[in-house]
């Protein structure tokens, strides 16, 4: 169960640093995309341009992998 809350920890603090960087370069993050999608559908991925909709969809989730890599390791270290 720790190990859970370890990664989990290490996940969110990725995905808090990941978002603020993001939105100071100026591409959408999910807090953006998220309430436009659910209010006016598939639509706004043609909005959002081509580098937001590379980031939501495929850099974003490899980063959030990335804290759990982060978040297994820092587990293993005090195992």
């Amino acid at each position: 169960m720790l190990r859970f809350y370890i990664i989990g920890v290490c996940i969110l603090l990725i995905a808090i640093i990941a978002n603020v960087i993001i939105g100071k370069i100026g591409l959408i993050t999910w807090y953006d995309f998220g309430p436009q999608f659910f209010e006016r559908g598939f639509i706004v991925i043609k909005e959002v341009g081509l580098f937001s909709t590379i980031w939501l969809f495929f850099v974003y989730p490899l980063v959030l992998a990335f804290g759990y890599v982060i978040g297994d390791k820092i587990y293993n270290l005090f195992k």
